[in-house]
């Protein structure tokens, strides 16, 4: 398929700047694929389409403070550096984006408050660098430095500062494994009082961790996306999660993905005969239609922005057409898009 093909108009005034304030409350849009059938409901219903036994899969990554502003040494200029991942904990080696790039050369040193400095000692790509921090501290109180002056990040069309409710929205119920620049966003409909009436139900809950990069945002410059490669992220499912998914696989319980981040550690993981095993490294797969989804049987997403990658994860679940009739109608009926906009739930 084209990238063109994943473009549709969305007004700017759709997508969700802030959360709300009570997640049960949220619009949730029921996209039936065996039927076509859409229905219009609140998060709070999402108990009735499931049964004993059920399982719901989450991602528990969580982002951190993983936002740095500083001066470029001699210049005094204003630079941001973006945490992306601890290369070499006891050299303080990290892989960072800089910006503006243009400005930052092998060797140049990077000043940040409370006297913490850094050197960029290697360009990784055209944005990406290598910097050293210069921190004689221990790893506690490093990364406790780090967290004090970091900002968490929002996705680019958020054009605001971080805020306390950013924080705590972010904060789900099952973010616990520091790693992701993106926080996975379909946990977040989800109260407390809705997983207590989910699990009375019955339901499963299990865990993977896959930590959300910036390629999810990045532009795709490529109309043929076979030619498109996305970053690699790191990802984990233990030996448990594996046994509580094949055991509903094997007793044809629903399995449903709670976010696209999710169905991809899952097809990342499976194995010949559509099971899935553990695993712990690296996944760089791009799910676009038309792939075929070999493990969850439901899918709950947030409505996704035009041309991502979640998009086309989303399309391979539900089907190319029914995505694109249903985020039609999203548009129509004024539903929230983007991180904090409302839910689909696909069956």
């Amino acid at each position: 398929m084209k990238l063109s093909q994943f473009d549709y108009y969305l007004p700017d005034e759709l997508i969700a700047t802030y959360p709300t304030e009570d997640p049960d409350s949220d619009r949730l849009m029921v996209v039936d694929r065996k039927t076509g059938k859409i229905r219009h409901r609140k998060f709070k219903d999402i108990i009735e389409y499931f049964t004993e036994d059920d399982v719901m899969v989450f991602n528990n990554s969580t982002i951190f403070p993983s936002v740095l502003r500083g001066k470029k040494e001699k210049t005094d200029a204003d630079i941001e550096v973006f945490l992306l991942r601890e290369l070499n904990p006891k050299q303080r080696l990290w892989d960072v984006l800089v910006n503006p790039a243009r400005k930052i050369r092998i060797g140049n040193k990077l000043y940040f408050n409370d006297g913490l400095v850094a050197e960029v000692i290697d360009n990784t790509t055209s944005r990406g660098r290598t910097i050293r921090f210069l921190y004689d501290g221990d790893d506690k109180s490093f990364h406790k430095l780090l967290d004090k002056l970091g900002e968490i990040p929002l996705p680019p069309y958020i054009r605001r500062s971080p805020e306390k409710i950013d924080i705590q929205r972010h904060n789900h119920l099952f973010a616990k494994v520091r790693g992701s620049i993106i926080a996975p966003s379909a946990a977040m409909h989800f109260s407390k009082l809705t997983l207590k009436k989910l699990e009375l139900v019955g339901v499963k809950f299990t865990e993977i961790t896959l930590h959300a990069g910036l390629g999810n945002y990045r532009n795709i410059e490529v109309e043929d996306l076979n030619k498109h490669k996305l970053d690699a992220e790191e990802m984990q499912i233990t030996e448990e999660t594996a046994r509580i998914i094949n055991q509903a696989k094997d007793n044809k319980k629903q399995i449903c993905a709670v976010g696209t981040t999710v169905v991809k550690a899952l097809e990342t993981s499976t194995t010949t005969t559509s099971h899935i095993e553990p695993f712990e490294g690296w996944t760089n797969k791009f799910i676009y239609p038309p792939y075929t989804i070999k493990i969850p049987t439901m899918l709950i997403s947030n409505f996704q922005l035009p041309k991502t990658p979640m998009l086309m994860i989303v399309a391979s679940f539900c089907g190319y057409n029914l995505t694109m009739k249903a985020y039609e109608e999203a548009v129509k009926k004024g539903y929230r898009f983007g991180n904090y906009g409302d839910a689909m739930l696909i069956i």
